[in-house]
């Protein structure tokens, strides 16, 4: 019996929480796609091994929160929030934290998940890129 999208959905939730980078890896379909809430997508493991290792150094305290989750067939919609700090050296700097309502939905296939779709606020990351980017 192949595990239900939502359970798959919370698994994945719980490995980007702990930042489990071979966690996300092994429940990702081989044609896994990562689409961010610009509508960027990314494909494969592997790029999404360094992805993911990319943005937990930029922001290594980062955290989805989920409030309500959503279930039909294949696909699992998660309702929350997504949080954490900016840092550009290690340094969690209480002005660098963030947070956001976010979507997620989470397309799973056999198990795995085939694509996650991020629909979320950027705005206040963006903010902080740009406050903290060093100036020539």
């Amino acid at each position: 019996m192949s595990a239900s999208a939502e359970s798959v959905a919370q698994a994945f939730v719980q490995a980007i929480n702990a930042h489990d980078i071979d966690a996300l890896v092994e429940l990702m379909s081989d044609d896994h796609v990562f689409i961010d809430s610009l509508g960027n997508s990314t494909r494969g493991k592997e790029t999404m091994r360094k992805g993911w290792e990319s943005y937990f150094r930029m922001v290594p305290d980062y955290r989805l929160a989920i409030d309500e989750t959503y279930s039909m067939g294949d696909v699992a919609i998660m309702v929350g929030t997504a949080y954490g700090t900016y840092t550009t050296d290690g340094k969690l700097v209480p002005d660098n934290r963030w947070t956001t309502p976010a979507v997620l939905r989470a397309t799973v296939d056999g198990g795995k998940v085939k694509e996650w779709h991020v629909y979320a606020d950027n705005e206040p990351i963006r903010q902080l890129i740009s406050k903290n980017r060093v100036q020539p």
